[in-house]
């Protein structure tokens, strides 16, 4: 057996150290002057910690029919472009209907419909009247694109709650598994992620007849909205705002909300700071309408219509409403989040409280000692010096797992910890083969250094095919799995990777040290 090359033990020296600075912060509170990126302690998930899961069902199809109506203001200005007149023209569920005042211009408008909106069907109903039906290839975009927006403005929203290592993914075509580790409050965190935070701006119709509109006479152009419910005469009442159907400023042009203090009535506001395109439209409108009133919609209900004293140059307004601190801190973080791309339902919430968590931890940790203990007895009964060896390998092996995962900020499960435990088994699997080999070497009359190289030789190529089978079968659960099932596959691939460190570098480095010392050696312990 040669001697062990020198660098090998300094590498050895460098991940134990790292590893066990990596770690204490998972057993104790660590100094101020310890190092930052060694720090951060072990994520617990769900299961290990309490909190809220729920899953949620996004209404792709308003996903669909929204993105219809957006497409209205389109065709709108395009016939106005060609100076074609219409006498119809609105968003029905996932189809435009168009009418045409003069039928002399159905084909220029036919032609135009046609050539603008190659993702709709075109149908001439005859007589000027067109129906724009969007293709079931970009329908099924929009619905992919939906689910997709949603979990990235969920995630913000509850980023912005400041939990750590929540679990947001997809689950099926339009489910959303959300969970949040260590957060309590079930109500808030439904109402939070649930808000569809549609923000929009609309200019209030001073000339039109809010009477006779509510009797169904509603002017062309205009839609009726009403306010929040209040009380008058001791009767519930929700005051009605003839409204311009126009929305002139929505919620994408907004780059920040923050939560500020109305001074006239002393209560808290959510002040908003538009984009540049955004602050450029805002201009213009207040420009345009001073002593106009415009109200300021949220989630189809309008929050207030105040009238426009002069021109607002800024780029930033304010909204009002008697909130409470928590509701203009939840206001201001979807506002700050997006708007979410369709309404999303909860279909499935569990609340796990942190006791459950910690009887799961318990039991979890009171599996790993019995299992380790169990397995350090066998090695160091059957294998004697050498199983003691092992033992080290395997204790430097559960601390190598815990820093890696805590470095790499993984969460870990109940599966996690299921993981962990079968690591122990597979940890000394790779020393067990060696060790074998090293007896049959023996047995083949080959002298004690001999046989540990020929026993570590022999087995290497045994250990590398099985160890990166399973951790292939890791990695696709990692790729294909979700939620606990990546918890488990994340520690079973930092286990695998550990114990190949450790089985085929720690124990031989240990056995040459003691080898180096010992001198001639005439027989093994093995």
């Amino acid at each position: 057996m040669h001697a062990y090359p020198r660098w090998k033990l300094w590498l050895i020296a460098a991940v134990l150290l790292i590893s066990i600075m990596s770690s204490l912060p998972n057993i104790m509170t660590t100094p101020s002057w310890w190092p930052q990126g060694f720090s951060k302690p072990l994520n617990l998930g769900l299961d290990l910690k309490g909190g809220v899961s729920l899953i949620l069902d996004v209404d792709v199809d308003k996903a669909v029919e929204r993105s219809v109506e957006e497409d209205v203001d389109t065709v709108r200005q395009i016939l106005r472009k060609a100076k074609i007149r219409y006498r119809k023209l609105d968003a029905r569920g996932q189809t435009l209907n168009i009418v045409i005042k003069k039928v002399e211009n159905a084909n220029t408008a036919s032609k135009l419909l046609d050539k603008n909106f190659p993702n709709y069907h075109l149908t001439d109903k005859g007589n000027g009247h067109f129906e724009l039906m969007i293709k079931d290839k970009d329908a099924k975009e929009i619905r992919k694109f939906a689910v997709d927006q949603a979990i990235e403005v969920i995630r913000t929203r509850i980023d912005a709650l400041g939990t750590t290592e929540p679990v947001i993914v997809k689950q099926g075509k339009q489910r959303i598994l959300v969970q949040i580790p260590g957060y309590e409050d079930t109500a808030r965190a439904k109402s939070l992620i649930g808000r569809t935070a549609q923000l929009e701006f609309k200019l209030v119709d001073e000339k039109g007849d809010l009477d006779k509109a509510l009797q169904g006479q509603i002017p062309p152009g205009d839609i009726i909205m009403y306010g929040p419910e209040t009380t008058r005469n001791g009767q519930p009442f929700k005051q009605p705002y003839l409204l311009k159907k126009r929305t002139e400023l929505s919620g994408t042009e907004i780059s920040d909300a923050r939560v500020s203090i109305d001074s006239r009535f002393n209560e808290y506001a959510v002040t908003l700071k538009f984009n540049s395109k955004g602050a450029r439209r805002f201009d213009k409108l207040t420009k345009a309408h001073v002593g106009e009133r415009f109200a300021i919609i949220l989630e189809g209900m309008v929050n207030s219509a105040p009238v426009i004293r002069e021109r607002i140059s800024g780029g930033s307004a304010q909204i009002t409403g008697g909130f409470s601190p928590a509701e203009a801190h939840d206001l201001a973080i979807v506002l700050r989040a997006g708007a979410l791309p369709a309404p999303v339902k909860v279909v499935e919430e569990r609340s796990i409280g942190p006791s459950l968590g910690k009887d799961s931890v318990d039991e979890g940790m009171n599996s790993i000692i019995i299992g380790g203990i169990l397995v350090l007895i066998f090695m160091a009964v059957y294998y004697r010096a050498f199983g003691l060896v092992a033992d080290l390998a395997l204790a430097f092996n559960m601390i190598l797992i815990v820093a890696a995962m805590s470095m790499i900020g993984a969460t870990l499960t109940l599966p996690g910890m299921a993981g962990i435990v079968l690591t122990i088994g597979m940890a000394v699997d790779a020393n067990v083969l060696i060790f074998e080999r090293i007896r049959e070497e023996i047995h083949l009359g080959k002298t004690p250094l001999a046989a540990i190289d020929g026993g570590y030789e022999k087995a290497l190529s045994t250990i590398v095919d099985a160890n990166i089978t399973t951790l292939i079968a890791a990695i696709v659960l990692f790729q294909f799995g979700s939620g606990p099932v990546k918890g488990f596959a994340v520690t079973l691939s930092v286990g695998i990777l550990a114990s190949m460190f450790t089985a085929i570098m720690f124990t031989r480095a240990i056995i040459a040290l003691f080898l180096e010392k010992r001198g001639r050696v005439e027989s093994l312990s093995i």
